[in-house]
């Protein structure tokens, strides 16, 4: 134990936590290091929004990535044992789960029964290193059942780390948010085979996928000229520009899913740009200061939407998503339920959720819905 948390291994791993001011892809390493320092399970760096009640991993140790996948998208603030406590608690104070409730307790708990023990883990101790009026971030190491409970100790060396967390996370911003939309943007749209263009709101290019930047090549039936975004059709050319400002304040005539604008040049195939406001307030806010995706559609295809495309235009959680593509393709509730491996309350639980994001009533809405949309994904 003293070994482990020695003040060498603290001062070497501080000077790891700043040196990823300089190169962030070490942030994987550190998170590795302090696993081993408290004998945890693995550890990971959340970062969330002061107005949401879940977040996501910014970094972690090793650790079953289906596992992790869940445990975000599954759960929220609420139904982790302890992570509220922290949350709201006092900065750079770790919080650990067995602080709070007897094991007894721990283990009735659905999130314990469901999730840590089938993986054989016990208790975490959660630290907020930072909180300010827009995020929070959180340092979580989680134990295995085979080893004590979080000892004192490890608390205090946890807590050491913290400020230095704070400090390299506002000089280096490991909650850069530029940095997480570039990402996202690369990973969610270049695998869509639909041109999807991003601008600001003087309809200015901030970002084109591969399938725009084709068009763009092709001189049509979309243009980028001088950084912006214009149409082929000098008749539609103006009416988008138009459209991408009223996204860009918010003008109800749009209305949450957009306007569709025909766009083809006289005596060419048909293609219509779907204009869709990042309105705030949604998770489509995440790809500001983009203001409006254009989305460009010249053909029709039977191929599945990505979840990524509904959680942005509805506000889906991830978990929503994937049980609003079953039902779409006609599934009924049960054999959705089952494809999913959830149990049927739970599906209607995310249903009733579906319904009021999306202004539907019944399955057959749904179903619909989803036709309409026809995003296809990018062969591989």
């Amino acid at each position: 134990m003293m070994e482990r948390l020695s003040g060498e291994v603290l001062s070497s791993i501080v000077g790891d936590i700043y040196d990823c001011v300089l190169n962030p892809d070490g942030w994987a390493g550190v998170m590795t290091r302090i696993t081993e320092a408290v004998d945890a399970a693995y550890t990971t760096i959340a970062l969330a929004s002061t107005a949401g009640n879940r977040g996501r991993f910014a970094a972690q140790s090793p650790w079953d990535p289906v596992q992790m996948r869940m445990l975000q998208e599954d759960y929220d603030f609420d139904a982790i044992p302890g992570l509220k406590a922290a949350i709201v608690g006092d900065i750079d104070t770790p919080v650990a789960t067995l602080s709070l409730m007897s094991e007894a307790e721990l283990q009735q708990t659905p999130f314990f029964q469901n999730w840590a023990r089938p993986q054989g883990l016990r208790e975490a101790c959660i630290t907020k290193f930072v909180h300010t009026p827009d995020r929070i971030g959180l340092m979580g190491c989680t134990t295995r059942a085979s080893r004590e409970i979080i000892s004192i100790e490890e608390q205090r060396f946890l807590a050491l780390l913290s400020p230095h967390l704070r400090r390299a996370s506002l000089i280096g911003d490991l909650l850069d948010q530029a940095r997480v939309t570039a990402n996202l943007y690369r990973q969610a749209l270049d695998h869509l085979a639909v041109p999807v263009v991003l601008t600001g709101a003087n309809g200015a290019i901030l970002h084109a996928n591969r399938a725009a930047n084709r068009m763009f090549s092709a001189q049509g039936p979309i243009l980028s000229r001088k950084g912006l975004l214009q149409a082929q059709n000098p008749v539609t050319a103006r009416a988008l520009l138009e459209a991408i400002a009223g996204a860009a304040s918010e003008d109800a005539s749009l209305g949450s899913r957009g306007i569709g604008l025909p766009i083809s040049a006289p005596g060419q195939p048909p293609a219509v740009a779907y204009v869709l406001p990042l309105t705030e307030g949604t998770a489509r806010a995440a790809f500001r200061p983009a203001y409006a995706a254009v989305f460009v559609s010249t053909t029709t295809s039977s191929s599945p939407l990505p979840e990524a495309v509904l959680t942005a235009l509805f506000d889906l959680t991830p978990a929503e998503a994937r049980v609003l593509l079953r039902i779409g393709s006609g599934l009924s509730a049960s054999k959705s339920a089952l494809a999913l491996g959830i149990g049927e309350n739970t599906l209607k639980t995310h249903l009733n959720r579906i319904f009021a994001k999306t202004s539907t009533r019944r399955q057959a809405d749904l179903v619909k819905l989803v036709s309409d949309i026809g995003t296809p994904l990018a062969p591989q």
